[in-house]
């Protein structure tokens, strides 16, 4: 079984937390922040989207940074996933 998007939506996975800081701090559990950034681990089709015409811009394997407070998390075999529409990533980090 594997996960397929519908429409604009994206399926990313989270990039594992720092639990240091660059300074060398440890940050306890609770003080630890989302992190905003994830890989594509699968594109939509896109097209016809409420009346608009959709082009998918991601790829599966890029890196990129959504909005926080965005998508729906998942759970599938063991793992944890976030679906997201397109339009929810902010950037591809290249």
């Amino acid at each position: 079984m594997k996960l397929v998007p519908l429409g604009d939506r994206v399926v990313l996975k989270q990039l594992v937390a720092e639990e240091t800081t660059k300074s060398g701090i440890v940050l306890p559990g609770q003080n630890k922040e989302k992190p905003q950034q994830a890989e594509v681990i699968a594109v939509g089709p896109g097209g016809v989207v409420d009346g608009k015409e959709i082009k998918m811009e991601v790829n599966v394997g890029d890196n990129v940074i959504y909005s926080k407070y965005s998508g729906t998390d998942v759970k599938f075999d063991e793992d944890e996933y976030i679906i997201v529409r397109q339009s929810d990533i902010l950037a591809i980090i290249k």
